[in-house]
């Protein structure tokens, strides 16, 4: 559960929300102004103060992250939440720059687009968001909001904690007081270390950082709803003007006063192409963290509509992207903060948004003597809070298959890189599938005393079979790639049969879909059972499965009457046909 969401015994009701139909459900925030409370604005404006006391802090420091000016960080905090508060279907879900991941794709793809360019990076930033939001809007158009699908829970967490790992040591040199060129754990971790010996490190930005990263992870463990980033950057600040360190510190300095308006970002049309790779990753990893987070809000008045959350991301990511930011994402970490603080709607983000504005247009010199080094303090203690070591334990324990799995997209990660080691996050969860489903449980049924039903004989050694009759259950979908499998096992329950089998009935209902090439299959293997002389038959078959069959052919070929509602319905017919010795324990109780 998330920190901040209400456990159980203190969940409040939900409150009536937009229609999730017409017009006004691609403007959900609109509609709740429409419907706004009096009674809501005391909550909203202190939740969304509250709030921003955390997002300036984290908004500068994963800009940094990213590679870009800290100031990116604030435009890509005020845009998206704006753009979020009116086509968001989340009350209270917090849009912005706050994701490891993200952070580390953009870094990662404006390294390699820009060529060594630094003028070229902040416009490929904002189109990299811009394409970002597209693709978001394009697949909510096309109604793909279950596309997050593609991405296992084992896969997910060793990615997300190998991202998590590259993010911190990412951040070791900052905080150490010096700046390193490289690209992945591994570079990172070599040229950290390379300069730590060379001597580039400095023992008063250690102080400071250090001193931030112990303030932030003491908040968070003490007082988890004390703005602890704030107040670690602040007395960080202070420290360096108080010292007159700000000529011996990488610092952030002034920042430039004002808004940016809304443009294009100036870059190339062939600067797409090379993006939409990286931006499509983007996509996919920030839905999935804002698909997760929005369902673990339905409670408090969010509609975890897939395809409408897809669309409230996209059109942030491009509000971000035309206002000088960067790729932004759902915020794991800041949502709880504005649930704490008690934010009601999304007027929450508007005067979030407004202070952060606020900030740049009346006193963008409060952050002038901000060192880097507290900035990387947070970003490392975020990445610390993001990593799932838990998961793998519970792996290990439940399913090796699924540690297996996990640790092998955490390795491609810190070998391959961040966008690679996505690639091969998707490709294992696709596989994994695919190997379920090719080697799937099957199960021959029998009768156990005392228990309702047809039960898996293995499980069950008690089960007795009705003679000459094989239950068989496929726990899976027949394709083309398990269709073979399937055959040659139900060959070999026939052969292993103690009786000699006459009907094979096919226990079908976990099976959801007969592709063409089984349909040939079973073609098939109903002719090799009648050369034995057994009948194949069906049972508990879903209708549009049954249906399928009947277009294939099928249906009329093994004969309509061998297809039964229930496996106790065939196990009866199969009794009046043949004359076997079986009296069932229910039978033999009544008697």
């Amino acid at each position: 559960m998330l920190e901040g969401t209400p456990g159980p015994g203190r969940v409040e009701r939900a409150e009536p929300g937009p229609p999730r139909r017409g017009l006004w459900s691609w403007f959900p925030g609109a509609w709740v102004l429409r419907h706004y409370r009096p009674a809501w604005l005391k909550h909203d404006l202190f939740a969304g103060l509250a709030l921003t006391a955390v997002l300036v802090p984290a908004g500068m420091g994963y800009a940094e992250a990213a590679g870009l000016p800290a100031v990116a960080g604030l435009y890509a905090t005020v845009a998206p939440l704006l753009a979020y508060a009116i086509f968001g279907p989340s009350p209270v879900l917090v849009i912005g720059p706050d994701s490891a991941l993200v952070a580390l794709i953009t870094a990662a793809t404006l390294h390699q687009a820009a060529n060594g360019d630094p003028s070229r990076v902040a416009a490929l930033a904002a189109l990299l968001a811009v394409c970002t939001g597209g693709l978001c809007v394009a697949a909510a158009a096309g109604r793909l909001g279950a596309i997050t699908d593609l991405v296992s829970r084992p896969v997910r967490v060793g990615y997300l904690d190998g991202i998590a790992l590259t993010v911190l040591v990412s951040q070791l040199a900052p905080l150490f007081g010096f700046s390193v060129k490289a690209e992945g754990l591994w570079q990172s971790l070599a040229s950290f270390a390379r300069g730590v010996l060379e001597g580039q490190a400095r023992g008063e930005a250690l102080a400071i950082g250090g001193g931030a990263l112990a303030i932030i992870a003491l908040s968070r463990w003490l007082w988890p709803k004390a703005p602890g980033s704030l107040v670690a950057v602040v007395l960080a600040g202070a420290a360096v003007a108080f010292f007159g360190l700000e000529g011996r510190l990488p610092v952030v300095g002034p920042l430039p006063r004002g808004l940016p308006l809304p443009s294009w970002p100036k870059a190339e049309v062939r600067d797409v192409g090379r993006l939409l790779v990286a931006a499509a990753g983007i996509a996919l990893v920030a839905f999935t963290d804002t698909t997760v987070l929005s369902r673990a809000l339905a409670g408090r008045g969010a509609h975890p509509d897939s395809n409408r959350e897809l669309f409230g991301l996209g059109v942030a990511n491009l509000a971000a992207g035309l206002f000088q930011g960067f790729p932004v994402s759902s915020s794991a970490s800041r949502t709880p903060v504005a649930l704490a603080a008690g934010s009601r709607t999304q007027l929450t983000g508007v005067v979030s948004a407004l202070a952060v504005a606020a900030l740049l247009l009346g006193s963008p010199g409060l952050v002038r003597y901000l060192p880097r080094t507290a900035l990387a303090a947070v970003v490392i203690v975020a990445s610390l809070a993001v990593m799932d070591v838990r998961s793998f334990a519970v792996f290990y324990r439940v399913r090796r298959s699924d540690l297996v799995l996990s640790m092998v997209a955490f390795f491609a990660v810190a070998a391959l890189g961040v966008l690679r080691g996505i690639g091969v996050a998707v490709t294992l969860s696709l596989l994994d599938f695919v190997r379920r489903a090719w080697r799937p449980h099957d199960a021959v049924l029998g009768r156990s005393p005392g228990v309702k039903g047809y039960h898996d004989v293995e499980r069950y050694p008690e089960a007795r079979q009705v003679p000459g009759l094989l239950l068989f259950r496929w726990d899976a979908p027949l394709f083309f790639a398990n269709a073979s499998a399937f055959r040659a096992r139900v060959l070999e329950a026939v052969e292993r049969a103690e009786h000699p089998v006459r009907w094979v009935v096919l226990a079908a209902e976990p099976i959801t879909d007969v592709d063409s090439t089984a349909a040939e299959l079973l073609d098939a293997l109903d002719g090799e059972l009648l050369a034995r002389g057994v009948k194949l038959a069906f049972a508990e078959l879903k209708d549009p499965v049954a249906d399928r069959l009947a277009r294939y052919g099928l249906k009329k070929r093994i004969g309509s009457e061998f297809f039964f509602p229930t496996i106790g319905v065939a196990v009866k017919a199969f009794l009046e046909k043949h004359q076997v010795d079986w009296v069932d324990w229910e039978d033999a109780r009544k008697e």
